[in-house]
C-alpha cells in the first residue's frame, strides 16, 4: 500500500493563500478496482484559476468544497492499471489534484490526456508552453482574436506562462508585439530573450506614457491577463474595431474589489471583447503538436520556474501574484519513475 498525501481545503482564503487554509492529510491509497487507474503525480501546474476555485463565487467549474482535495492540473505516470484506457508507464495529464496519487475511473478517462511516454521536451514544459498555457495563448491569437501581420499586439503579464507564449506566437504571426510586465529585469527578458519589440514596466511611474510611446499606431489586439488599471490603459490605446482576447483578470483574484464597470470605451472604439478558456477547444492535439514543434526548433523559448514539495503548494501559488517567477510556475511533487 502506498502513502498518499492530500491537501484538502480547510477555509476559503482571504487575500493571499496560507498553509493554514489547508489540511495536509495522509492516508494509504485504496486498492484500485476494475476500470480504474492509479497515477503517481509528478508535477502540478500553479495557475491563477487555482485561486478562483478556492472561492465560492460563481465560476466556470464548481468551487472546491471545504474538506475536498484541492483541484489542480497535473502531470503523472501510471503506476497501476486495471483499465483499457491506460497502461502502466503511461504519461497522463489532467486534473490530478494536489496529492501524491490520483485514481482515474474509466468514466473520467476522457478528461485525461495520454501523452507520448518520451515527449522530447522537459516534463514541466508539457504544463507550460506545450500544455494548457501554450494552448491558451495559441487559441487566443488564432481563434478568439486572430492577429494579422503588421498589427500591434499588446500582451499583459507578458513574462508569465501564457503571456510569454502569446507574445512569441504574435511575432511568429508577423505582428509588432508589446509586452507589459513588472520590473526592468522582466522587461529586458521580453525584448532581449523573447524577441518582443517593446516592453512596458507597469511598476514605473511613467508607465502609461511608455505604453503610448510603444504603440504609436494604436493597439489592434489586446491579449489581456491582468485587468484593472493595466487593461483600462490598453483599451484606451486601441484602434477602432480592435479585438480583445480576455484570458484573465489576475489583478482582482486576491481582493474583494470588483473591476470597473465603465465599459464606455468598448462602445466608443467599437471593440470586440471575448472571454475564453483553453477547455473551450477540446480537439487540441494539432495545436499541441505545433507548439511542441516550435519549442523543439527554437522558434518559441519555453521557461519554467520549478518549486519543490507538495506541502508548499499553497504558498507557492502566491508567487503568481507577487511576480517572483518567470515563465510557467510548476511544483515538483516527485521525480519521474
Amino acid at each position: 500500500m502506498l502513502l498518499n498525501r492530500q491537501l484538502r481545503l480547510k477555509t476559503r482564503p482571504e487575500g493571499l493563500v496560507r498553509r493554514e487554509d489547508f489540511d495536509l492529510v495522509e492516508e494509504t491509497t485504496p486498492e484500485i478496482a476494475e476500470g480504474q487507474t492509479l497515477v503517481r503525480v509528478l508535477y502540478l501546474s500553479m495557475d491563477p484559476t487555482n485561486r478562483v476555485w478556492m472561492t465560492d463565487k460563481p465560476q466556470y467549474m464548481p468551487p472546491v468544497a471545504i474538506g475536498e482535495t484541492m483541484r489542480g492540473l497535473g502531470l503523472g505516470r501510471v503506476v497501476a492499471s486495471r483499465s483499457n484506457h491506460f497502461a502502466e508507464g503511461d504519461l497522463v495529464q489532467g486534473l490530478l489534484g494536489w496529492q501524491d496519487y490520483a485514481v482515474i475511473d474509466d468514466k473520467q478517462a476522457k478528461q485525461f490526456a495520454k501523452l507520448p511516454s518520451h515527449p522530447g521536451v522537459p516534463l514541466p514544459t508539457l504544463l507550460g508552453a506545450c500544455g494548457f498555457s501554450g494552448l491558451t495563448a495559441y487559441y487566443g491569437l488564432t481563434e478568439i482574436a486572430p492577429v494579422q501581420p503588421g498589427e500591434t499586439l499588446v500582451v499583459s503579464a507578458a513574462a508569465g506562462s501564457v503571456g510569454s507564449i502569446a507574445g512569441q506566437i504574435g511575432k511568429l504571426k508577423g505582428a509588432r508585439v508589446v509586452g507589459i510586465a513588472g520590473g526592468a529585469d522582466k522587461c529586458r527578458y521580453l525584448t532581449e530573450e523573447l524577441g518582443f519589440d517593446a516592453a512596458v514596466d507597469y511598476k514605473a511611474e511613467n508607465w502609461k506614457q511608455a505604453l503610448a510611446a510603444a504603440t504609436p499606431d494604436g493597439v489592434h489586439v489586446n491579449f489581456e491577463n491582468v485587468g484593472g488599471a493595466v487593461m483600462r490603459a490598453v483599451l484606451g490605446r486601441m484602434v477602432n474595431g480592435g479585438r480583445v482576447a480576455l484570458c484573465g483578470l489576475i489583478a482582482n483574484y486576491n481582493s474583494n474589489e470588483k473591476p470597473s464597470d465603465d465599459y464606455s470605451i468598448i462602445i466608443v472604439k467599437r471593440l470586440t471583447v471575448r472571454g475564453f478558456l483553453a477547455f473551450d477547444f477540446p480537439d487540441s492535439q494539432r495545436a499541441a503538436s505545433e507548439l511542441v514543434g516550435w519549442v523543439r526548433d527554437g522558434r518559441i523559448k519555453a521557461e519554467e520556474t520549478v518549486a519543490e514539495g507538495l506541502p508548499n503548494a499553497p504558498v507557492v501559488l502566491n508567487r503568481l501574484f507577487d511576480g517572483s517567477h518567470r515563465g510557467k510556475l510548476v511544483l515538483r511533487v516527485a521525480d519521474d519513475i
